[in-house]
C-alpha cells in the first residue's frame, strides 16, 4: 500500500496521520509474519527512534478501534496484530505460537435470541493445532527386497 492510501485509511478512520501513527500502520502493512507490539516497537524504532514505546503501544490501541488493525490473541503468549485487509481467519500453532492466515468464509450467525442482550460486532474463527514445521512427521518409508522398512529401523548384520 503507498503512503497516499495508508493516509486516506487513517484519516477515513477518523484518525490522524501522525508521523508515529504511519510509521506503525506502514510496517504493519508490510508483513505477514504477525508481529507483537514489542517486535513492531523494535522495528519502527529502529528507523525512528524518537518513537517511544508508549507511543506505539498507544498507536496500536487506536488502529484495532478503528479497525484497521485486528488484535489476534494468542493464549500464554503476547497478542500479534494483523493490517492485512481481507478477511480471513487465523491458525495459531499451539507448539511455536505462530499465527497463519486462513482462508476466509462466512461463519454462520448465532440463533435468534441465543446472544441475550449482546450485541455481536463480528465472528472470526480461530483454528488451533500444530503448523506444518511444529507437527509431527509420518516415518520415512524404504522400500527393500522384503516390502516397506521403516526409516529408523537398524538394518539386520
Amino acid at each position: 500500500m503507498n503512503t497516499e492510501a495508508i493516509k486516506k485509511n487513517l484519516e477515513g478512520s477518523g484518525l490522524r496521520c501522525t508521523p508515529q501513527r504511519y510509521a506503525v500502520m506502514a510496517f504493519l502493512m508490510d508483513q505477514a509474519n504477525h508481529p507483537t507490539a514489542a517486535e513492531i516497537f523494535e522495528a519502527v524504532n529502529r528507523v525512528d527512534p524518537r518513537l517511544s514505546r508508549a507511543t506505539t503501544y498507544n498507536n496500536l490501541r487506536d488502529l484495532v478501534e478503528a479497525g484497521l488493525v485486528r488484535e489476534v490473541a494468542v493464549e500464554g503468549r503476547a497478542a500479534r496484530f494483523d493490517a492485512r485487509g481481507m478477511r480471513h481467519h487465523h491458525f495459531i500453532c499451539d507448539r511455536c505460537g505462530k499465527v497463519e492466515d486462513m482462508e476466509w468464509y462466512d461463519v454462520p450467525a448465532p440463533r435468534s435470541g441465543s446472544l441475550g442482550k449482546r450485541v455481536l460486532r463480528e465472528c472470526e474463527l480461530i483454528f488451533r493445532g500444530l503448523c506444518a514445521k511444529c507437527a509431527p512427521r509420518p516415518p520415512m518409508q524404504v522400500s527393500g527386497a522384503r516390502g516397506p522398512v521403516s526409516g529408523n529401523a537398524r538394518k539386520p548384520r
